[in-house]
């Protein structure tokens, strides 16, 4: 009885030591970006159609016709039928291992596998094909966070590739995380009715006959003249960290983590940079609606800023973009417009509604505050939301909207 009295003593000493430690000055806590990855085999079988599943984590949304796709995050695309916007169903899953974009035409479907293009016939829904993959075409299609420590060791294995990053916040002693800065530092010195739409926050555009990819440092541009099979032209270097894009007449306009950056497609081979809109690293989609850009600012951990905020950005010249005004928000990622009414996606703070005829003085129209809320499609006819594993379909009212649907994923 004594020796197990004496060994438990000797356990609560050595757990009240490690606890003393930890809180110690010698601890710091900080963002570490551990790797996720996927079996070699299953990045290599992308493309399989199977029956509908639980979604995993909810990504990116995108309309086509009567249909809706849903981005599980690194395992491919959700399809639904949306015929009946009061009553949609799950129909199709597209197992693609490293999927976060899509875009669609004329019932052919692009999807990003890694650092591959992959090309779908889905004119007939009850029988996808996979009818083309472009290898190696998307070079840097990996999204980098902002941590301070990445996991490097066994990111990748013979049988293993890395498809993303998920960062967590966990206590190091300072004294080991400065010498992994020393050992890497030391490392690096040697509008067409046939085209679908995508929410705010997507890194793939199709414009007539070319499709935009954006990664973290290019725009990728594709000759989509003949659907089946793109020809892969030269990438445009863009700058760093880009996260979105979106299309307005002749320009392009990309979401960096550091700005906006404007880019002009009269020759749609060769985009040319025209200007820029800096701001403070934070995470940062843009819609265009006349003669403004719409930022959401989104800081925190993994975006850098402290701060978050709604940017509204007077590009009447289109080469000297400039702000107009700032408007504070809690955690936002994806935005909308249709008309005078601009959509919000607040993140855990819900789906904000504002009537925007005045950037000057945006007016609060409704706050859906008990959803969680990522990104938002302003159709013709209602508006589709997906937040927190769930598609969500609002009807337009007059100077308002109202619930018309949810589908839970899982």
């Amino acid at each position: 009885m004594k020796k197990h009295f004496s060994l438990l003593l000797v356990l609560i000493a050595t757990l009240f030591s490690c606890t003393d430690d930890e809180n110690s000055d010698k601890y710091a806590d900080f963002l570490v970006a551990k790797p996720l990855k996927i079996s070699l085999s299953e990045f290599e079988n992308s493309g399989d159609i199977i029956a509908p599943k639980p979604i995993e984590e909810s990504g990116k949304i995108y309309a086509y016709n009567n249909y809706i796709f849903i981005n599980d995050k690194y395992k491919g695309v959700h399809v639904i039928d949306n015929k009946n916007p009061e009553s949609p169903i799950k129909i199709a899953f597209i197992k693609i291992a490293g999927n976060v974009d899509i875009s669609v035409k004329d019932n052919y479907l692009y999807a990003d596998s890694l650092g591959d293009l992959l090309v779908f016939n889905i004119a007939n829904k009850d029988n996808i094909k996979l009818v083309n993959r472009l290898k190696n075409v998307l070079k840097e299609n990996i999204i980098w966070p902002l941590a301070d420590i990445y996991e490097w060791d066994n990111a990748t294995t013979d049988d293993e590739v890395l498809v993303g990053w998920q960062v967590v916040t966990e206590r190091r002693l300072k004294e080991e995380v400065q010498l992994m800065f020393e050992d890497v530092a030391v490392n690096n010195a040697t509008g067409d009715r046939s085209v679908g739409q995508g929410g705010s926050l997507a890194r793939f555009k199709i414009v007539e006959d070319y499709l935009y990819a954006v990664d973290n440092h290019n725009i990728n541009v594709f000759n989509i003249k003949n659907l089946e099979n793109p020809v892969d032209l030269e990438d445009v270097y863009a700058g760093f960290d880009i996260e979105t894009i979106f299309n307005r007449d002749n320009h392009l306009f990309l979401g960096s983590k550091s700005g906006m950056y404007i880019y002009d497609i009269t020759n749609p081979e060769t985009p040319t940079f025209v200007s820029e809109f800096q701001h403070g690293t934070a995470c940062d989609p843009v819609v265009v609606d006349g003669d403004y850009a719409y930022v959401t600012l989104r800081g925190g951990n993994t975006c850098g800023a402290t701060e978050s905020g709604l940017y509204i950005v007077d590009i009447s010249t289109i080469a000297d973009p400039v702000l107009a005004k700032q408007y504070p928000l809690d955690g936002p990622y994806g935005l909308g417009i249709k008309g005078n009414t601009l959509f919000i996606c607040d993140g855990e703070s819900g789906l904000k509604v504002y009537d925007k005829t005045d950037v000057n003085n945006l007016k609060e129209i409704n706050h859906f505050k008990d959803i969680v809320t990522f990104d938002v499609i302003p159709r013709e006819d209602n508006l589709l939301m997906v937040g927190d594993n769930t598609l969500y379909q609002y009807k337009y009212l007059e100077n308002n909207i109202s619930l018309l649907s949810s589908l839970n994923l899982d």
